[in-house]
């Protein structure tokens, strides 16, 4: 069974609303502000991703327009080889969210598998999870990228989805462990074992319901890694070979001295597709922190009404100054 508490500031707020019996205007929490903003930015580039490559053209397809700014029939530009700017943002933001997309799914399970399943069963069990964890932590990913380079020359996108999974799940297990073994202290987790329920069942009814929200964010938090780590690697010429993502766009916008040509509407779009992309999931890890922990939740409430009582001390001076 899931634990769920109040949060005595927002009890004690409901409870002054209630008895007032004035009607105010609600205002929006910051939390619920965040996750909505961020939401809304992530899901409208989803859909970008998913949906505009069955409205764009080959954006491998070369003409002799040569580098052009937007214009009529090209609403982002070309490139110097005439290539349509807008078909390949298209494909590349379906090709990182891909990768983001895999990663998530991969660090997800690896995470959940050695941080909980072997902190759950314990002795040598965890013992040997713990160490592994450990080995996998420390492993770099940039030279082992470097190194599959070398001998895999034509790299996919599930390539280096599968190696950023790899080098980046050990964390996540790490963080999962650690709340795990409080966790399976709980006195509700040692009355199910006295029950003598099944060990399956205390683990999926007892512990995971209580480790969503941690393993919402550690998704996220893989997520925003794997994008924003395939694009360096990408522009440092180690991507994925023969397609799409932001990272090839900036790695070829870069090689074509996009820059030195004034041609910003070459590399302008991938890199704020990075950054809106980025900026979006970050909100949405913030408000899933706030809903982990309470105390971040009073603190935001107690600075708003701090700043409400501020503003309301200057409007009464402003009114005995006129």
């Amino acid at each position: 069974m899931a634990i769920t508490t109040q949060d005595p500031a927002l009890a004690a707020e409901e409870a002054v609303e209630a008895s007032s019996g004035r009607r105010r205007r609600r205002v929006l929490p910051p939390m619920t502000l965040k996750l909505g903003v961020g939401l809304t930015v992530a899901g409208a580039i989803v859909l970008f991703g998913l949906l505009g490559p069955l409205f764009v053209g080959d954006p491998s397809t070369v003409s002799d327009i040569g580098l052009s700014p937007p214009g009529p029939g090209h609403p982002l530009g070309t490139t110097q080889t005439g290539q349509d700017v807008l078909a390949q943002l298209a494909y590349a933001t379906r090709g990182s969210l891909t990768i983001g997309f895999v990663v998530g799914v991969l660090t997800l399970l690896l995470s959940a598998f050695f941080g909980v399943v072997g902190t759950f069963v314990g002795g040598w069990v965890d013992e040997t999870f713990s160490l592994f964890s450990n080995v996998m932590l420390v492993l770099p990913g940039l030279p082992l990228v470097i190194v599959i380079s070398s001998y895999v020359p034509q790299k996919s996108v599930w390539l280096v989805a599968l190696v950023l999974a790899i080098t980046s799940w050990a964390g996540s297990a790490r963080v999962l462990r650690g709340y795990t073994l409080s966790l399976r202290e709980r006195d509700y987790v040692l009355a199910s074992r006295v029950a003598d329920e099944r060990s399956w069942r205390i683990l999926a009814v007892e512990i995971l319901p209580n480790l969503v929200p941690i393993l919402a964010s550690q998704v996220v938090f893989a997520v925003i890694f794997a994008i924003l780590g395939e694009a360096g690697l990408s522009f440092l010429g180690l991507g994925a070979s023969n397609s799409f993502t932001w990272g090839t766009m900036l790695f070829y916008a870069q090689n074509g001295l996009a820059l030195r040509l004034g041609a910003w509407w070459w590399f302008v779009p991938p890199g704020l597709m990075l950054a809106l992309f980025g900026a979006a999931l970050s909100l949405i890890n913030f408000s899933i922190d706030e809903i982990i922990n309470p105390k971040l939740r009073a603190q935001t409430r107690s600075q708003r009404k701090r700043w409400r009582m501020s503003r309301e001390q200057l409007r009464e001076a402003d009114e005995v100054t006129a």
